[in-house]
């Protein structure tokens, strides 16, 4: 008996520091999007976590190997709200267009793309949260240059694709920071780049 219990005891253990570990990186990975990396402590974090420092250091040895953990876990989720509850990859340019260059990836920045919300800032961060960056704009660059169509263009398709992702980048960040005081040029930007990247992407 005293060995199922302590076997019990050992279970619920990890599954409480696996629910703590998903409860910081989800804390994380809202803050820096909403506040920035270097806005964000690592008390602000455990506090909306609900959680302790001591917590908090217990899953991770650094603010920074959060960073790279929230950063992963947020370029994973933004592929899967693309991919939907099937997890079905989108057969068409148009799907992933609408997607990340759309005035919901504008207007929410806590829950849009980490990546246009954090491009600004990954470069002064830890080499690992850089890596978690890349490792992301990889994949997602790789997703695009599968569905493109035919262009005239002298370009690869992989050449093409990653334009789009850093166009895609780009213009939700400047659409961002114009909508307070231009609405009208914030909304003209998305929908220009959302016209030409179709072209350039072969949309048909």
């Amino acid at each position: 008996m005293t060995a199922n219990i302590a076997g019990l005891d050992m279970k619920v253990t990890k599954e409480k520091a696996a629910k703590n570990r998903q409860a910081l990186v989800d804390a994380a990975s809202r803050l820096f999007r909403a506040k920035g990396m270097d806005g964000v402590g690592v008390a602000e974090i455990s506090k909306a976590a609900g959680l302790t420092h001591g917590a908090l250091y217990a899953q991770f040895a650094s603010k920074d190997a959060l960073a790279a953990a929230a950063m992963s876990a947020g370029l994973e989720r933004s592929l899967k709200a693309l991919t939907g509850s099937a997890g079905e990859r989108p057969s068409a340019l148009g799907a992933y267009l609408d997607f990340l260059i759309s005035t919901r990836q504008r207007d929410n920045l806590s829950t849009g793309c980490p990546m246009t919300a954090s491009a600004s800032e990954v470069s002064r961060q830890d080499e690992s949260v850089c890596a978690s960056f890349v490792a992301g704009f990889e994949a997602m660059a790789r997703e695009i240059e599968a569905v493109l169509g035919p262009s005239a263009l002298e370009a690869t398709a992989r050449q093409r694709a990653l334009l789009i992702m850093a166009a895609h980048i780009g213009t939700v960040a400047v659409a961002r920071a114009a909508f307070k005081s231009e609405p009208a040029l914030s909304d003209e930007l998305i929908e220009t780049a959302r016209q030409l990247l179709g072209q350039i992407g072969g949309e048909g």
